[in-house]
């Protein structure tokens, strides 16, 4: 006989309860648990507690280890973010927004592994298949050998992978879809997602077949689904984009087979997704370079140095509190750099709006855009504009020292690729490099927002009314400038 048993399971963390409640006190989302039905075959203690294991075979930690396999689809982006291509028997989960283009670039890579003597299999739990079709017609795919069908029962998938000849790569779309038979919840409860794709998972370990799964993402951004997916498969992938750019980027963020810092730039035309050998040439392509506020960061993205540019916008507010938004950045960290600036350099910015947007819609996570984003604000707020040619990158610390950062000749390399003469960085740790460019090392922002100041422009001269006579109107962030520059000398 079998029962059933009843239980609240939070659609957000997968955590179970006996009871309704309003807030999951494991995640701390509201109105998150749903009910869901599960059916336990009843099997007595004596014969559970008097089943044996058996022993495995142990191993040591000597032995020559063999470099998995690679399935490349000759996508390149998509291969660096995998670390150089698909590994047989892996399981790759892709999320991203919706219309994002996950399936656009899935059909890519089907039809690239196919046409390469691969045998593909695309599954679609959303669309018919006449409209897998159609896609693939728009993109001029057509002809591609790719295996299609229209199915949502995990049973039924892997009974018709495991019936035809041996299957390379199979593509599920999406595994919020799928549901099986063992458990009698909805599609796309926790219940059924996670028992859906430990059925993918122990096909693929069995067979050797790479499984891609598409999972939808939540409001935040984050994969929907139980977080337990995401550990039990091999590698997670990020399709992050703005509806207003045309660009993609493909971002890893966990990876068994490669590493977990590289990004995958991909531009959206009418045939699809393309490639972006050159993602700087992108980012700067509109850069207005008299304006100021803007500052041109040089980052790291893996292995891949990308300089994007940094926008700011310091106005009066005539808000009790000032607003404070940003795009692109860690807001927590604008407010550290707004505190350095503040207390260690004299830059009063508590009466100011401040707006930072990184152009082009790029999301940066790394500290080393602290001096870019300072020099911004500084610019905006006196009105002097940035060399044109120039680049920044550096660490800002509490103290407001300007602190060094990795891989400094590869951004420089970037930098004098595209035509920039001059860099702003952190002094001290420049020892044997060959830079093709001026080098101007800082050793705190105090030192930058001097020589910021100093070039701001003068404002007409205004009668003084306690002398009559006349005085030069200047920015107040001048004023606290050169008391930093006193402090500084």
């Amino acid at each position: 006989m079998a029962k059933r048993d009843t239980s609240f399971i939070c659609q957000s963390c997968g955590a179970a309860y006996t009871r309704w409640q309003g807030k999951c006190e494991a995640c701390g989302a509201w109105n998150t648990l749903a009910e869901e039905v599960a059916v336990v075959a009843s099997v007595p203690a004596a014969q559970r507690s008097g089943r044996k294991g058996r022993s495995v075979a142990l191993e040591t930690l000597q032995g020559t280890a063999t470099p998995a396999p690679r399935m490349v689809c000759g996508i390149g982006e998509l291969d660096r973010v995998a670390g150089g291509g698909f590994v047989p028997g892996s399981v790759l989960l892709i999320g991203g927004d919706p219309g994002i283009g996950k399936s656009t670039l899935l059909v890519q890579a089907s039809a690239a592994l196919a046409a390469s003597g691969q045998r593909v299999i695309y599954v679609s739990g959303e669309e018919a298949v006449d409209q897998v079709r159609m896609r693939a017609q728009r993109l001029g795919l057509d002809q591609a050998p790719v295996s299609l069908a229209a199915e949502t029962n995990a049973e039924n998938i892997i009974a018709t992978l495991s019936g035809g000849p041996p299957v390379h790569m199979v593509v599920i779309d999406s595994i919020q879809t799928m549901w099986s038979d063992s458990v009698e919840s909805a599609p796309g409860t926790v219940t059924q997602v996670r028992t859906s794709a430990q059925l993918l998972v122990r096909y693929a370990k069995q067979t050797g077949a790479c499984v891609i799964l598409v999972g939808h993402v939540t409001k935040d951004g984050q994969i929907a689904g139980p977080r337990v997916v995401e550990h039990m498969v091999d590698a997670v992938f990020s399709f992050e984009g703005d509806g207003g750019h045309q660009f993609r980027i493909l971002r890893a963020q966990k990876n068994r087979f490669g590493p977990t810092d590289e990004i995958g730039v991909f531009e959206m035309t009418g045939r699809g997704l393309s490639e972006v050998a050159n993602p700087s040439e992108l980012f700067l392509s509109n850069r207005d370079a008299g304006a100021p506020g803007t500052a041109v960061f040089a980052g790291m993205e893996g292995t891949r140095p990308v300089l994007v540019e940094i926008q700011a916008l310091v106005a009066p507010s005539s808000l009790g509190t000032p607003r404070r938004a940003v795009v692109g950045w860690d807001p927590n960290r604008l407010s550290m750099v707004l505190a350095v600036l503040d207390a260690r350099c004299g830059v009063r910015l508590g009466g100011h709006d401040v707006y930072l947007n990184v152009a082009g819609g790029l999301r940066i996570g790394e500290p080393a855009a602290d001096l870019a984003v300072a020099a911004a604000l500084v610019s905006s707020l006196t009105g002097a504009p940035l060399p044109a040619d120039a680049v920044y990158f550096g660490e800002a610390s509490l103290t407001g020292a300007v602190r060094q950062v990795a891989q400094a000749a590869a951004r420089l390399k970037e930098a004098a690729k595209l035509g920039f003469a001059r860099a702003v960085l952190p002094s001290g740790g420049l020892d044997g490099v060959d830079a093709q460019v001026s080098l101007q090392p800082v050793g705190s922002l105090a030192e930058l927002v001097a020589a910021i100041a100093a070039c701001a422009p003068r404002r007409p001269a205004m009668r003084d009314s306690r002398g009559g006579g006349e005085r030069e109107q200047r920015p107040r962030a001048v004023e606290h400038a050169e008391w930093a520059d006193d402090e500084a000398g």
